[in-house]
């Protein structure tokens, strides 16, 4: 599918066309690829948002099993130091 854009000023289209021959690729290719970054962008960033959210849970729940497992250990080995002969 086609877009035509009208009336871009001059400045743009050579910052545009800078960028696009330091990729060594077309004008078109170029702005075809910001175009479709950009259509993407928002639910990309959403993916990342819900992703540290994920991340940040289960660190908090290894926190917690780490916490656990901690104290599990002492009570054995309050046990094991009441098994002992005086």
């Amino acid at each position: 599918m086609d877009i035509i854009i009208r009336n871009v000023s001059a400045t743009a289209i050579k910052k545009i066309d800078e960028k696009a021959k330091e990729k060594k690729i077309s004008r078109q290719e170029f702005l075809k690829g910001q175009l479709e970054t950009l259509a993407f962008f928002h639910e990309q960033t959403n993916r990342e948002l819900q992703l540290e959210n994920m991340l940040e849970k289960v660190l908090q729940m290894m926190g917690q099993c780490s916490t656990t497992m901690e104290n599990m250990n002492d009570i054995m080995h309050e046990l094991m130091r009441g098994d002992e002969p005086l």
